[in-house]
């Protein structure tokens, strides 16, 4: 099973594996075990400075970071996608896609997803013009206190960057977009894996909005007897989602 997931989903590590089979499946293999039928990886970079990221973890509930990046499409045209992450849960809150962002249009992305009962504080975006006064103010007038990262420092929007950079390693850079409404598709599939199907290693590992009828297998080192493992494909095949159903 191990090298059949590892054949099927090349951009997986063994850590991502293991948090497949321990989320979806309920099999229990540390990642050193996976790792043997895994090439070797990079280490991971060094985490920011402790002031920072103690903050952030002790308000990750209240706290919603956002940030643009660029996609291009197969006729060279140029389109900026806005995110928004709920750092406690790292759910993708919301997202859309432009050709020409502007002040105006970002402050309308937060009204759509903060609520008037919202139970965010805190707000963190870098210092782009298109955060604008004018967008701080009407954050501020949703009663969200509006952090700005230090110039020239993407660590202090880490979370809403690894985002950015896990949608271009796992989507995106094995896709060619045709046009805006393609991107819209493309993003549309891959939100709701990111969201409902992928674990999250710093959740646990965990899944930000997990299904309510998971079914776990007893047995910590293989499925039960009475079910099998189905797979079912993301994006023509990029992404698999693992399950278990009872067999015929």
């Amino acid at each position: 099973m191990i090298a059949t997931m590892a054949a099927a989903n090349r951009t997986w590590g063994e850590e991502r594996i293991a948090n497949e089979l321990l989320v979806k499946l309920g099999i229990r293999l540390s990642p050193r075990t996976v790792r043997r039928y895994m090439p070797s990886r990079p280490r991971r970079p060094r985490p920011g400075t402790q002031a920072w990221s103690t903050f952030v973890r002790n308000h990750a509930r209240s706290v919603l970071a956002s940030d643009f990046f660029v996609v291009v499409t197969a006729t060279f045209r140029i389109l900026c996608v806005f995110v928004v992450l709920e750092v406690g849960t790292r759910r993708i809150l919301h997202w859309n896609v432009t050709a020409h962002p502007t002040a105006d249009w970002t402050a309308q992305q937060f009204r759509m997803v903060v609520p008037g009962d919202q139970k965010h504080r805190f707000v963190i975006h870098d210092r782009d013009g298109i955060y604008s006064d004018a967008v701080d103010r009407a954050l501020e007038a949703m009663e969200l206190t509006v952090m700005k990262t230090p110039a020239r420092a993407p660590p202090g929007n880490a979370f809403c960057e690894r985002v950015i950079g896990t949608i271009r390693r796992e989507c995106l850079d094995f896709m060619i977009p045709a046009s805006e409404r393609h991107v819209r598709a493309i993003l549309r599939k891959w939100v709701r894996h990111y969201n409902r199907g992928r674990p999250h290693s710093s959740l646990g590992p965990g899944v930000p909005d997990p299904p309510p009828d998971r079914v776990v297998a007893p047995n910590r080192h293989r499925p039960p007897k009475d079910h099998r493992v189905v797979a079912t494909t993301i994006l023509g095949g990029l992404h698999h989602e693992y399950r278990l159903e009872m067999a015929a």
